[in-house]
């Protein structure tokens, strides 16, 4: 460790922090349409509901608003599906490649529609221009758009008194796409333009190396799909090797703008919320439970990852830092970044729920893929992709209320809600649909010969890329253990099952939610009501997150991570 990598972390966290209340009330003023869009944007929104025939007055109840947002992703998941299986018919295939193949197609279109973005391919080798852009693209600027639509409804649904309507899906899609991500992308892509990421339609570069050898540059419209995937919480990289390849991440400069991006809509949601209820102090509490278990993450992470590693040991290899050595577990790191922007980025991806890489996670110390693991099952509350953290965080404060509801014998309560089973039961029915396909699925592949054949790893390591696999498909990250060969038809089905579960699942009963509070009438603040943005309610909610996320899933970590933490101390390989 070093006072540098502090520091880097530091000056990562006040960054995130500095953007949290002017992104946030941008937001509130956006997606209420409270008059602040330029004059042409607010023609394209007027044109854009005209096209779609869309009474932008007219507010839908919870159940209509659901039915929308499924009907609209169950087109993007086919029209994607439709793009892959023809992209070697279509337009802008400059190098040729062939059609994607069914179940990578069927697995790639779900991946993408649900915010994902696990990727069984090799981006540049697998997919063309035209497929990059009109289908990844666009699907993490509708994905991303939708999860921020489900946490303002959800919002709406608090602040609300004796409504049946939670807003329109059209018309908050269309705010969040047009007011929010075009105008933040347009920027973050001129930015990282200017650090190096290439953004062009010509074709590969054939180069010849120093040694005389052969070689394709491969390049296209990176930036543009970079600033969307690290704002939108969908991480899928133009190439294989994601933000570790220079060509998406040039610069230790473009790597910050890069994970500040990837957090900055998970944290102005909550000033957002705060906004909306009418009371900011909401808000902070909420980023306040966020920060506290990212900074935890991030510095178990920082200080496992700069010790030695003990499988050099018996080699008598120096790795203690100092002015000729990085020291520590450089192994599968980003050697031009050092040890601790690749634990910060590692920390960055897994707790927004993003899945972008600059480093092998397969190569981290067991601890800390543990941490990155528990950073995705505790169902994307660690700021989460953009809407899904709000939303996520926002299930796990009704079971906090809930349960401090029952410990001074008092009708639970929110903001002026009572907190009553309707709430409880679909709270519950969220956070639990998530752990039950990721142990689910995860128990399956390891008995069943389809599932083990993917394994590069035996012993408790491959066990943990299974798990890891199933957590950040299921939880809509897309990052992975690399020792996991996951293009398989077994993995592209299942894994695409886990997506579509974990996205679609959770968000139908947060919208059922959000009809049932608005529906209710606000309730007087009494001496009984417990207040819910101090220090207090910041533990009770902290302790909330980490009691239900370990009695769920610390027999699954217990049997991966930390068995092979004591078998690495004891010298045993598998």
């Amino acid at each position: 460790m070093t006072w540098q990598g502090w520091l880097q972390i530091a000056v990562f966290a006040a960054a995130v922090t500095a953007a949290v209340k002017p992104l946030g009330g941008y937001i509130a003023r956006a997606v209420e349409g409270q008059g602040m869009a330029p004059r042409r944007l607010a023609v394209l929104e007027r044109g854009i509901y005209r096209l779609a025939g869309v009474d932008p007055t007219e507010e839908q109840g919870w159940i209509s608003y659901a039915f929308a947002l499924l009907c609209f992703h169950f087109a993007g998941i086919v029209a994607l599906y439709a793009l892959l299986r023809l992209q070697d018919l279509l337009p802008f295939n400059t190098q040729g490649l062939d059609a994607v193949a069914p179940d990578l197609a069927l697995n790639t279109a779900v991946s993408f529609a649900t915010n994902t973005s696990w990727q069984s391919y090799g981006g540049e080798t697998t997919l063309g221009y035209l497929s990059q852009m009109a289908g990844i693209t666009v699907q993490s600027f509708l994905s991303g758009a939708s999860g921020v639509a489900v946490a303002v409804a959800l919002v709406r649904g608090v602040a609300r008194r004796s409504v049946r309507t939670i807003g329109n899906f059209w018309v908050d899609l269309t705010r969040i796409t047009l007011y929010v991500l075009l105008p933040i992308c347009v920027v973050a892509t001129l930015i990282l333009v200017w650090q190096g990421v290439p953004q062009t339609l010509g074709p590969y570069v054939s180069a010849t190396t120093l040694e005389g050898a052969h070689q394709i540059l491969a390049r296209g419209p990176v930036a543009s799909q970079e600033a969307i995937k690290l704002l939108s919480g969908d991480g899928g990289g133009f190439f294989n090797a994601n933000s570790a390849h220079p060509f998406e991440n040039p610069t230790a400069f473009a790597g910050l703008v890069e994970m500040v991006l990837i957090f900055l809509l998970g944290v102005a949601l909550t000033n957002t919320f705060g906004r909306m209820v009418g009371d900011q102090r909401q808000g902070w509490a909420l980023f306040a439970v966020m920060s506290l278990l990212f900074l935890a993450g991030v510095a178990i992470v920082y200080v496992n990852e700069a010790r030695e590693n003990p499988a050099f040991s018996s080699f008598g290899m120096d790795q203690v830092a100092g002015p000729e050595q990085a020291g520590g577990n450089m192994e599968g790191k980003e050697v031009r970044f050092g040890i601790a922007q690749s634990s910060l980025f590692a920390t960055v991806s897994t707790a927004s729920s993003d899945g972008a890489i600059d480093s092998m996670h397969d190569s981290f110390m067991p601890l800390s893929g543990m941490i990155l693991m528990a950073n995705m099952m505790l169902d994307e509350v660690i700021v989460g992709g953009p809407g899904s953290g709000l939303f996520g965080m926002l299930l796990f404060v009704i079971v906090a209320v809930f349960a401090a509801g029952l410990m001074i014998g008092r009708t639970p309560e929110y903001l002026g809600k009572k907190i009553e089973a309707d709430e409880v039961k679909m709270a519950m029915l969220a956070l639990l649909c998530v752990p039950a396909f990721i142990l689910g699925m995860s128990a399956a592949a390891t008995v069943l010969p389809a599932g083990t054949a993917g394994l590069n790893n035996a012993g408790p390591h491959g066990f943990s890329e299974i798990v890891y696999g199933y957590t950040s498909a299921a939880a809509t990250n897309g990052s992975a253990f690399a020792g996991l060969s996951a293009n398989t038809l077994f993995y592209n089905l299942t894994l695409a099952a886990a997506m579509f579960a974990g996205r679609f699942l959770v968000i139908v009963p947060v919208l059922c939610i959000a009809g049932t509070l608005a529906a209710k009438r606000r309730i007087p603040i009494s001496p009984g009501t417990l207040p819910t943005h101090g220090t207090l309610f910041v533990a009770l909610l902290v302790g909330t997150i980490l009691i239900v996320g370990g009695l769920t899933f610390f027999p699954a970590l217990a049997l991966g991570p930390v068995a092979e933490h004591f078998a690495m101390r004891a010298g045993i390989t598998y």
